[in-house]
């Protein structure tokens, strides 16, 4: 169970921002007009700051948005180092 939701945690936003890609491409142009490379970072190391910056882009970043993007860089850097430490009694050299 738990590789499961390591797997849905690390691929969930990444298959999300494919989706929406697919469906919506010209919001994506707008989120990020001149550099694609920086999308494609994104999607590699920042999945879901990523898809929060594609909602609130188009609009304009203000107010609320940042509190937001926020969550998600925190949500994307907790993924990355959640289970190290927490499973350390597991180990038995």
């Amino acid at each position: 169970m738990c590789c499961f939701l390591t797997v849905l945690i690390l691929l969930g936003p990444r298959m999300a921002i494919l989706v929406w890609w697919l469906l919506e491409p010209l919001r994506w142009q707008v989120a990020f007009p001149d550099n694609w490379v920086l999308g494609l970072l994104g999607w590699l190391f920042l999945p879901w700051t990523t898809l929060a910056y594609a909602l609130v882009a188009p609009n304009g970043i203000m107010g609320f948005d940042y509190i937001l993007l926020a969550f998600a860089f925190i949500v994307d850097i907790s993924c990355y180092g959640g289970g190290g430490y927490g499973n350390r009694d597991r180990w038995r050299w």
